[in-house]
């Protein structure tokens, strides 16, 4: 979808749709949505006297211009209450409403500046809302189905024009479009990546995936360790994993370097489990195909690296995404079986379910070996951070409150709603082992406490955050700029984490 900022007047758009909208509980409409609202004789005034229209968010009208102006049709969006309206409803509202009025025969859609005008709201934030939401709520997945003639089906919109009355604002708007454009275009990347059948995606294709979008990025560097650099490094933790599946494990690292300098600033470390049976403590049956999808977290970190490249950020930044199978083969790990990590910390596997972590734990040791200042991981997790937090927010653990506080802001530039959960000491008690210094699994209660604790050791004082996306990863249908299946939480915070830090 090609997205530009305009300066004129909406009322002169031919666009096969153009936009406006109205807050609840106004009754004449003023600005952009007045002027429309005369254009059309008082169609608008008339809809909202006649109770047709009351503004209320997820509310679109459509009017049929019948010549009176360039455009056939005019959708009035409800924006809702004014006091609840934010950047977030923005994002939302692009969202929702391109998915309305995508249809054949629309391909052209011209809208004004949601919220700039009597929501007070900064111009260019909207711009970079309204591209975000755009490219995001329009997104769908569908390499695999068939191509047939149903056109409703097939139907794409192929121009955005956001049309601002004022020309000396339209370059620094079209810059906030070009950023928004970034952001989506890496959400949906790792959303591609988080869709993709297991058989499609194995590690290696995964790691091939990442090599085709650094070579096409530029200003990036790649290197994919295989199984016999695992093993020079002495990464037992992670090849435990990988020991029970035909599919060869791969260490992807992807670099950037936005300053002089050696080390990175920030590592990005996302867990990449590309099917997981759970090995030898098998999962149950049902809904194991939505295993295909914990390889998220690396999907995040590897696209991340996607708009970093573009936006270039004045920040070091390197991404480690460590890659395997969890399969129950012949040569797999056992419960009770003691393996070591890159670090020489020993780990007793009670559960080879609780795989992640085993991958994790690896992947950071080998974060800081490269140099990384501060670190976060990205993960499935845990399924306990569903019983906690439900599909609305993501857990966010570290040991380090300054840096967790500077991610909670890049969550929420993003949109995205995070809960922060303690790290007390008490709880290291849970993953005491016997046999080894650690095991990897705890009790029945504060699992996702114990899946964060058990990686803490591993980041030996650097700081680090460690984000659990199990319960807000996949979607069940569209709502806002999420969309149906992978929804690509993370990926902005991330990239809105290097952005801050290298402002």
């Amino acid at each position: 979808m090609d997205i530009r900022v305009t300066a004129g007047d909406i009322t002169q758009s031919d666009a096969d749709v153009v936009i406006v909208n109205l807050f609840e509980g106004v009754a004449s409409p003023g600005g952009a949505t007045g002027a429309m609202d005369r254009a059309l004789d008082g169609a608008i005034s008339k809809l909202i006297e006649l109770g047709d229209l009351r503004g209320k968010s997820g509310e679109f009208v459509t009017i049929h211009t019948f010549g009176k102006i360039p455009a056939p049709r005019v959708v009035v969006a409800g924006l809702g209450k004014r006091e609840d309206f934010d950047i977030d409803a923005v994002r939302n509202l692009a969202a929702n409403v391109l998915r309305h009025v995508r249809k054949p025969g629309v391909s052209r859609v011209a809208t004004i500046v949601h919220g700039a005008g009597i929501a007070g709201l900064d111009p260019a934030a909207c711009a970079q809302a309204i591209a975000e939401g755009a490219l995001l709520g329009t997104y769908r997945f569908e390499r695999h189905k068939a191509k047939t003639n149903n056109n409703d089906e097939k139907a794409e919109i192929s121009e955005l024009t956001i049309v601002e009355h004022d020309q000396s604002k339209v370059a620094v708007m079209q810059e906030a479009v070009e950023r928004g454009k970034a952001l989506a275009a890496a959400t949906n990347f790792a959303r591609d990546l988080a869709n993709e059948p297991s058989n499609h995606l194995t590690p290696t294709e995964l790691a091939a995936r990442a090599t085709a979008m650094v070579n096409s990025a530029g200003g990036l560097e790649i290197e994919v360790l295989e199984r016999e650099d695992m093993e020079r490094k002495g990464m037992g933790s992670l090849l435990s994993v990988a020991k029970g599946s035909h599919q060869p494990p791969k260490l992807v690292r992807i670099s950037y370097r936005g300053r002089e300098g050696d080390g990175y600033d920030l590592a990005f470390v996302g867990k990449g489990i590309t099917f997981d049976t759970g090995g030898i403590s098998i999962k149950p049956a049902a809904g194991m195909e939505a295993m295909k999808a914990d390889m998220t977290g690396a999907a995040s970190v590897i696209a991340a690296m996607q708009a970093i490249a573009a936006l270039k950020p004045k920040v070091n930044v390197v991404a480690v995404a460590p890659c395997t199978e969890n399969m129950p083969g012949g040569g797999a790990s056992k419960p009770g079986d003691v393996v070591t990590a890159m670090n020489g910390r020993t780990i007793e596997i009670l559960n080879t379910d609780a795989e992640g972590r085993l991958v994790l734990a690896d992947a950071i040791c080998y974060a800081k070996e490269l140099g990384a200042q501060h670190i976060v991981d990205v993960a499935t997790l845990t399924g306990a951070v569903s019983i906690a937090l439900g599909d609305v927010c993501y857990a966010v653990l570290t040991n380090n409150d300054e840096l967790a506080t500077k991610v909670e802001r890049a969550a929420a530039a993003a949109g995205e709603k995070t809960w922060r959960l303690p790290m007390f000491k008490e709880y290291d008690e849970l993953l005491k082992s016997d046999v080894a210094d650690i095991k990897n699994v705890g009790t029945r209660g504060a699992g996702t406490i114990a899946g964060a604790k058990f990686l803490e050791p591993f980041a030996e004082g650097t700081p680090w955050v460690h984000l659990d996306i199990a319960g807000v990863d996949m979607s069940d249908k569209d709502k806002g700029w999420v969309t149906k299946g992978a929804s690509g939480y993370s990926v902005r915070t991330l990239v809105n984490l290097a952005l801050q830090w290298g402002a």
